[in-house]
């Protein structure tokens, strides 16, 4: 039975479908089955697998509002173990579209519960705002993963997402529990980036990663090739990061 960890962030540009990608890539290198979700109507986790779905291709949208089996959906990366439920622009009608269905918080979770016994880890690659979409994927999830950009106003945005974490837990998914904040795009010759570490482990003790996401360009340029950091440069420092961030949360389980 798979463990289900939402990547979850209502700001964007914080790393979120890097991390995603790049925690499934490698848990699936350590002999895990990892099925990556993506969320995003933006489709970039998709594309940052090298998935390329035709205009006419399902997509998870069929899945959540037209009831189509997730089997059907998913589709192989480049990495033996790792599968992603694709997504599309389409997408984005669901958030429309699932408000007046019943259960509308709980679409996501009926259609992983089919598939839940085939893989290991399942993760949620969230979109960057608090809608229907992202409500999915809280209801569904165990454990939340917070990517953090090292910034002035991350300790401001992270006490708002544990508001809502607490929010998701009391009104529909009482198993939730942050996994951990990951901080990310961290730059330690910069002054304000190591005094916000310190601050968030400081305001947020217990539920900090020990690992931390350095700023890298290889990170940057790999989805636009279609792969992970993994197939991409493994000897970076972002990929070296990443996969001692698989390991810490494989010791988390």
């Amino acid at each position: 039975m798979a463990r289900i960890i939402s990547i979850f962030n209502q700001k964007g540009g914080v790393g979120k479908t890097t991390t995603s990608c790049s925690i499934g890539s490698y848990l699936a290198a350590m002999g895990k089955y990892v099925l990556l979700v993506d969320l995003d109507p933006q489709a970039n986790a998709t594309s940052g697998l090298g998935v390329k779905l035709e205009d006419d291709h399902v997509n998870l949208y069929h899945t959540l509002v037209a009831g189509e089996e997730p089997e059907a959906i998913i589709r192989k990366s480049g990495i033996f173990g790792f599968d992603i439920l694709p997504s599309a622009a389409s997408l984005a009608g669901a958030t429309v579209e699932l408000v007046d269905m019943e259960e509308r918080e709980f679409k996501l979770k009926n259609a992983l519960n089919k598939i839940r016994t085939n893989y290991d880890y399942i993760l949620i690659d969230s979109p960057p705002s608090l809608g229907l979409l992202t409500i999915n994927g809280l209801a569904v999830a165990e454990q939340v993963i917070i990517p953090v950009q090292c910034e002035y106003y991350a300790l401001e945005g992270l006490t708002q997402l544990f508001k809502t974490i607490d929010l998701v837990r009391t009104s529909l998914n009482p198993r939730l529990q942050i996994l951990g904040v990951l901080l990310t795009m961290y730059d330690k010759r910069n002054k304000l980036a190591n005094e916000i570490v310190a601050e968030v482990k400081k305001n947020f003790p217990g539920h900090v990663f020990e690992t931390i996401i350095p700023r890298s360009v290889s990170l940057a340029e790999a989805p636009g090739f279609g792969k992970t950091i993994l197939q991409f440069d493994e000897k970076s420092k972002g990929a070296q990061a990443y996969k001692e961030l698989a390991e810490e949360i494989l010791r988390l389980a």
